[in-house]
């Protein structure tokens, strides 16, 4: 069973970056990956979480608190990966420009 998953979960990363390949072909905004990660690492999480309310349900609480260890992890992963700071391509561009000579004056002709 743990085989079928994680080949289904390979599977899953597979086609999603070959989704964010296609839809960027040319340049790969991160900001679009980080989101595309969160949605896919909730999913991950809810469906973690549904196997261990059924493994309880069932009686298999060995069984429910391991599955329950994984959506605490992969939460634990949400949040690392919200906390990342991805600049804007627009906003980086913005401060090369400025750069440290923002703060002084303009030179005199």
């Amino acid at each position: 069973m743990a085989q079928l998953h994680d080949l289904r979960l390979r599977l899953l990363v597979q086609q999603e970056s070959e989704n964010i390949a296609k839809s960027q072909p040319s340049d790969i905004d991160l900001s679009v990956v980080q989101a595309r990660c969160l949605c896919w690492l909730a999913l991950l999480a809810e469906a973690h979480e549904d196997q261990a309310n059924d493994a309880e349900n069932r009686g298999d609480t060995e069984q429910a608190m391991g599955w329950f260890a994984d959506s605490m992890r992969l939460r634990d992963v949400i949040q690392i990966v919200t906390s990342i700071e991805i600049p804007l391509p627009n906003s980086a561009n913005n401060d090369d420009e400025e750069g440290p000579l923002k703060d002084e004056p303009p030179l005199a002709a």
